[in-house]
């Protein structure tokens, strides 16, 4: 654990202040769950809770099946990590940040198709000449929660610089992510 040398006092209702800072750096955003943990040694961890990644497994047989189906990369995204990708290394997307593109289109909650070869729309932290992170076409369908919250996303996506996405492919990402969505419920 890395020491941020700020300390906070707990006030009479048992609430904790997280600084701006922090919240800004692990992009927690107002009203948005933590779980708490307690280790062996009496610390206590906050670490920001992901409805998607509690079906951490049943989003990676999902993007298997996709992947198996249509032959695109498949992927599923929280707010802020990749959870879940086949057709891909895992070790290149698995737990990278998401994009901002990405986290507009949650925001907006309305699928989207980005045809920009060379791009890389859904993670961050790809380098600039990895081709592993390049993208000719995609597809980014958003995960909407019960609430009407966007929890995620599930995106397609295509190296192949001939590769066109229309409606079937935004079917497939908008039945996955209506799926998904599902699954939270239950």
């Amino acid at each position: 654990m890395k020491a941020t040398g700020i300390v906070r006092r707990i006030d009479d209702l048992g609430r904790v202040v997280i600084p701006k800072e922090i919240r800004r750096t692990m992009r927690i955003r107002e009203g948005e769950p933590l779980e708490i943990f307690v280790d062996r040694d009496g610390e206590v961890i906050l670490k920001k809770y992901s409805p998607l990644g509690q079906l951490n497994e049943f989003a990676e047989e999902y993007v298997d099946s996709l992947h198996e189906v249509t032959g695109y990369i498949a992927c599923v995204l929280d707010r802020d990590v990749v959870v879940a990708v086949a057709g891909a290394p895992d070790k290149k997307f698995l737990d990278k940040p998401v994009s901002q593109a990405a986290e507009e289109v949650m925001d907006k909650q309305e699928t989207v198709i980005i045809e920009d070869p060379g791009a890389h729309s859904f993670c961050e932290g790809c380098l600039e000449d990895d081709e592993d992170c390049k993208f000719s076409v995609q597809v980014l369908a958003p995960v909407i929660s019960l609430e009407g919250k966007s929890i995620g996303a599930v995106v397609l996506s295509s190296q192949e610089l001939d590769d066109t996405m229309g409606d079937l492919e935004v079917k497939l990402a908008n039945t996955a992510a209506g799926f998904l969505a599902r699954q939270m419920e239950d």
